[in-house]
C-alpha cells in the first residue's frame, strides 16, 4: 500500500523490527530522569520485568523498591507527589492497577497527583500465565477515574516519547505496556502528544481505530483490505483518554462505517469510548474488536491472539461484514 502518511513501513514485510513496549519505557524513564531531578521511580518487585532497571541502576538515590505490595506502591507515589516530585510507579498491570485501584483513585485522582501509573504486561499475549495475569479491564478502570490520563503505545518507540511527555504533564496518568515483543511501526520522527490521535493510512470506506498492541494488526488489515477492493482508514490513538474527539469524528464522517481493535475488553475500553462518542455526535454502523465479556487462557501468545479474533485477519474479516454500509 502506498498511501500511508506516518509509518514508512511494509507493514506486512517479516523483516519488520521488534521490540517489546516496555523496553521503550525503560528508555524514556532513563531520560526524562536526567532531564529532571524531581522524577522518581517506584516499583512492586518488578524492576527488571517493568523495565524501571536503568533508571535504578542511574539514579538509586530516586529509586524505591517496595516489594510485593501494589497498595502501598501508589500510595507512596502520592506522597511523593504531594512534596513535589514526579513519581513513576510500575508493576503488573493484573496488580497495579488491578488490586490497587481504590488507592489510585482517593489517594491519587480525588487530590489531583501527577503520580504516573505504568501497567506492564497487560493483554492476552503475556501468554502461558494464563487468565490471572492478563490484564484486559485496565483501560476501562482507568478510562473512568476523574482527572486519568490513559496512554497505550504501539510500539517501543513511542512508548519513550509517552514517558517523556507524561513525565512533563501535570495530571495523573497510565501507561499501558505489553510484554512480547511488537512490531517497530513509528520511528523518531512520528509525532506524539498526549490527547492527539493520527491519522496512519488514510482511505474513504471504513474507518479502524486502534490502540496499543492492535494498532500494527490494522494497518496490516488496511493492506489486506486494500487489496480487496477496501480502503480503509486507520487512526490510532494512544491517548484513549483524553479521546481526540476531533480526530475521530473528521474521519468517521466521510466513511461509511467504524472499526474499534484493542487487545483488551471492549466494554468500557477503546470501544466504548469510541462507541459514546458517535452515539452522541455521530452514530455510524460500528463494530469493536477486542475481548468480548471473556477471561483470557494460558496458551502461546501468537495462539491467542488468534483465538481471540486479535490479528489483522480478523479485522479484515469485521469489515467484510460491513461490506453492505461500504457500499451505500
Amino acid at each position: 500500500m502506498t498511501n500511508m502518511h506516518l509509518v514508512d513501513k511494509d507493514i506486512l514485510k517479516d523483516t519488520l523490527e521488534s521490540e517489546p513496549i516496555r523496553a521503550g519505557f525503560g528508555r524514556g524513564l532513563l531520560e526524562a530522569g536526567k532531564k529532571d531531578e524531581n522524577v522518581v521511580a517506584a516499583c512492586a518487585d518488578l524492576t527488571g520485568s517493568t523495565k524501571m532497571d536503568l533508571f535504578a541502576e542511574a539514579f538509586p538515590e530516586r529509586f524505591v523498591e517496595i516489594g510485593v505490595a501494589e497498595q502501598n506502591l501508589v500510595t507512596v507515589g502520592a506522597g511523593l507527589a504531594a512534596m513535589g516530585k514526579v513519581p513513576f510507579v510500575s508493576s503488573y498491570a493484573a496488580f497495579s492497577p488491578g488490586r490497587n485501584w481504590e488507592q489510585i483513585r482517593t489517594t491519587i485522582c480525588l487530590n489531583d497527583l501527577p503520580v504516573k501509573i505504568v501497567g506492564s504486561h497487560a493483554g492476552v499475549s503475556v501468554g502461558p500465565d494464563g487468565a490471572t495475569h492478563q490484564m484486559l479491564e485496565d483501560i476501562t478502570l482507568m478510562r473512568v477515574l476523574p482527572n486519568m490520563v490513559v496512554i497505550a503505545p504501539a510500539d517501543s518507540v513511542e512508548a519513550e516519547k509517552a514517558t517523556l511527555a507524561l513525565a512533563e504533564d501535570k495530571r495523573p496518568g497510565y501507561l499501558r505496556l505489553a510484554r512480547e515483543a511488537t512490531p517497530i511501526i513509528t520511528t523518531q520522527k512520528t509525532p506524539f502528544e498526549i490527547g492527539k490521535a493520527y491519522i496512519l493510512t488514510p482511505g474513504k470506506d471504513v474507518t479502524i481505530i486502534c490502540t496499543g498492541t492492535m494498532t500494527y494488526q490494522a494497518l496490516a488489515a488496511a493492506e489486506m483490505l486494500y487489496k480487496d477492493g477496501i480502503d480503509a482508514e486507520v487512526v490510532h490513538c494512544p491517548t484513549i483518554k483524553p479521546l481526540d474527539a476531533a480526530t475521530i469524528l473528521s474521519s468517521v464522517q466521510k466513511t461509511k462505517a467504524v472499526i474499534t481493535a484493542e487487545e483488551a475488553q471492549i466494554n468500557g475500553g477503546l470501544g466504548g469510548a469510541v462507541a459514546e462518542l458517535l452515539a452522541e455526535q455521530c452514530p455510524r454502523p460500528m463494530r469493536r474488536v477486542g475481548m468480548k465479556d471473556r477471561f483470557g487462557e494460558s496458551g502461546n501468545p501468537e495462539e491467542l491472539l488468534e483465538h481471540f479474533g486479535l490479528t489483522a485477519k480478523h479485522i479484515a474479516l469485521v469489515a467484510h461484514e460491513l461490506k453492505d454500509y461500504l457500499e451505500d
